[in-house]
């Protein structure tokens, strides 16, 4: 599975990261090494809170589009 995070450069330093399919998903770290051992961790716990299952039960929907 292959899912795509958008890094951010912190404004006090090192980055920050969110996953925009995964609604809440994010982490930070001070290197680039850090936020993907970070990020990695964070989409594994997400997946296992299921977090997924409650978003499948509402009625809400996620549209990729390209443009």
């Amino acid at each position: 599975m292959t899912i795509r995070a958008i890094l951010h450069k912190a404004n006090e330093g090192g980055f920050w990261a969110e996953v925009p399919a995964l609604p809440g998903c994010v982490t930070q770290g001070e290197t680039e090494e850090e936020i993907r051992v970070n990020l990695q961790e964070a989409i594994e716990l997400w997946l296992e809170s299921g977090e997924s299952e409650k978003l499948q039960n509402q009625e809400n929907q996620i549209m990729e589009l390209a443009i």
